[in-house]
């Protein structure tokens, strides 16, 4: 089993190679003389008396490095905020680095600085908006009336009750000033370019980072739907929950929609997903020699519950050849949930690895990996976690651990730190969600 391992690895690793933000950028845009092209729509940089870079994100640093790689200084300025320890030497664009998944202060001043630098520009400016997962938590300036501990209690409210990322941005964007649309508010009328690294299931625009240069589908109606589902009105404050029935009552102006003017002279433009790191995995376990089959980049649901489902396929490939024959490779893509139900510490991916441990115990070459390609899994230092079927029998046996214990209090972290079976990256500066594979000898 030690090669399969090895293997699972080495896709995984090839994946991260293949995401890298920088490259991903000049895939999509490109310079021939003094014509930005980006996707085949062209900008004559003559016409523009300024040129300037903002955005957001985890990858947002890479991304403004291949801008100032390919237009030097014709870039007159730029603000970007990342998470902390994410940030690159740049030349002409400053970096706030920031907490994420909680926003901070740093968070705030930074996104302050991009709003008030794009003031001052008009209809012969070319603002160029890099987004990136992350960038919806990164990029935090609360709504009048609303502050930054209230955003921070919300956040962390609804990150703890098992909210999807788009009921997560759907609340984010209403109580905010940068996002839903409202960045493109703040520049226009300049030219805007959005280049985005989608990390968000499906690909949606408008909830990429909250979706601050794209027209918001959602409403303070939806927001507010939101916090009653999860049974949050006595969890966040009351300011927010007040704020939130007020725009539903329509005492507060809606984020702008689809057909709004200041989206006129907008591009928007998604330059890497999660659909790019499954190919990459596919390419890289067919070289390996594996029979490889890509379930979906649409994975979603309950971290535990999918994983479940995940090692049955497992399970019966490695009983019958079904639905692909041995040696076999099984990926898919997306983004699980956790609800916090115990005291414990891990991420979507290492409680996914734990609970298919339990359930590929006994069957012998199986192995399985789930990682976020961002580097972090939640609050912790790993990304994810590799298992086997001899997981859970070793974990019992050599280190008396109880596996469905370390479940059901959300400690995977602390069980596969004491099995040593972490992933550890540190930053990747990418992020496109998680990959989870499976190989079967």
């Amino acid at each position: 089993m030690p090669s399969l391992r090895k293997h699972a690895n080495q896709i995984f690793r090839h994946v991260l190679d293949i995401l890298d933000p920088g490259q991903l950028v000049k895939e999509k845009v490109s310079i021939r003389d003094s014509t930005l092209i980006v996707e085949e729509r062209e900008y004559n940089l003559n016409n523009y008396e300024n040129i300037y870079v903002v955005g957001g994100g985890k990858a947002c640093a890479p991304m403004a490095k291949a801008m100032e790689g390919l237009l030097g200084d014709k870039i007159d300025n730029g603000i970007i905020v990342v998470k902390y320890d994410h940030g690159l030497s740049l030349k002409k664009i400053e970096t706030v680095e920031a907490s994420h998944p909680i926003p901070d202060e740093n968070g705030e001043r930074g996104a302050s600085d991009i709003l008030r630098l794009l003031s001052g520009t008009g209809e012969k400016d070319l603002i160029i908006c890099l987004i990136s997962g992350g960038g919806s938590a990164l990029l935090v300036q609360p709504h009048k009336g609303i502050t930054l501990q209230d955003i921070q209690t919300a956040s962390a409210e609804l990150l703890a009750c098992g909210a999807t990322i788009d009921e997560i941005n759907t609340v984010r964007k209403h109580l905010s000033s940068i996002k839903g649309g409202q960045l493109a508010k703040a520049a226009y009328p300049s030219t805007l370019i959005t280049l985005m690294l989608s990390d968000v299931v499906g690909d949606p625009m408008d909830i990429i980072a909250s979706g601050p240069t794209v027209p918001d589908e959602s409403t303070f109606e939806d927001a507010y739907a939101i916090i009653q589902k999860y049974t949050l009105e006595e969890k966040i404050p009351n300011i927010v929950c007040g704020f939130l029935r007020s725009g539903k009552m329509g005492e507060i102006e809606e984020t702008p929609k689809n057909g709004n003017k200041i989206f006129d002279n907008t591009q928007n433009v998604i330059v890497g997903s999660n659909k790019i790191a499954l190919d990459a995995a596919e390419k890289r376990a067919k070289d390996l020699g594996y029979n490889t089959i890509v379930l979906s980049s649409l994975v979603e649901g309950e971290s535990r519950d999918v994983a479940k489902f995940f090692a049955a396929i497992a399970k019966e490939v490695s009983r019958t050849g079904t639905p692909v024959s041995k040696p076999a490779c099984i990926i898919a893509g997306g983004e699980t949930t956790v609800t916090i139900r115990g005291k414990g510490k891990g991420g979507r991916n290492q409680e996914f690895a734990l609970s298919a441990a339990m359930e590929i115990e006994g069957f012998e070459g199986v192995v399985i990996l789930s990682a976020g390609t961002d580097g972090t899994d939640g609050p912790t230092d790993a990304t994810g976690a590799i298992v086997d079927s001899n997981t859970c029998k070793a974990a019992r046996e050599k280190f008396r651990l109880n596996p469905d214990e370390f479940l059901n209090k959300n400690d995977s972290y602390n069980f596969f730190k004491k099995t040593g079976e972490h992933i550890i990256t540190g930053p990747t500066m990418t992020n496109v969600m998680d990959i989870m594979i499976s190989l079967i000898d």
